[in-house]
């Protein structure tokens, strides 16, 4: 599956906004009979387009409060110490994304944590001791403007 057509593009849109659509309801509202609606569905998990399925919790309800942005820096930026520190970041659930970034600094973090208490804790006794870290940076999120996971999609029907 190389091309989207517009049912592929209009399967990805409806799933992104409501995951827990039944074949019969997105079938429906992409103007699909089901069974050509389901093998679409699939086609994509399989192309990897659909990576998986998940609920959106709220980190207030949950009890995490405090969300930080995190630049660490690398000591050195060598292929192996790089590695090893991208592996010990992935283990850590209070890091709930992590990109290797140009400019200044190596990676940025996003963590989430209770509270300011608990995040100065987990960042001197998790985040410096990592592998290689040799300075980190962090911004706290003083209220959220848009947090959305979906994807704009438009630019694939042209």
């Amino acid at each position: 599956m190389e091309t989207l057509d517009k049912f592929d593009l209009a399967i990805l849109s409806e799933l992104q906004a409501n995951a827990r659509l039944t074949n019969a309801e997105l079938a429906q509202r992409v103007g699909l009979s089901a069974a050509p609606c389901w093998r679409r569905v699939r086609a994509l998990e399989d192309a990897g387009f659909i990576k998986g399925y998940h609920a959106e919790l709220d980190r207030y309800k949950v009890g995490l409060g405090v969300l930080a942005f995190v630049r660490l820096d690398a000591e050195r930026s060598t292929g192996d110490l790089t590695r090893a520190m991208e592996n010990a970041i992935a283990k850590i659930p209070e890091v709930v994304s992590c990109h290797y970034i140009s400019g200044s600094g190596t990676f940025e973090l996003q963590v989430v944590a209770r509270d300011l208490e608990s995040f100065s804790q987990f960042a001197r006794n998790v985040l410096l001791n990592l592998p290689n870290v040799k300075d980190m940076h962090t911004s706290f999120s003083l209220g959220e403007v848009k947090a959305s996971g979906a994807l704009p999609l438009s630019h694939l029907g042209k």
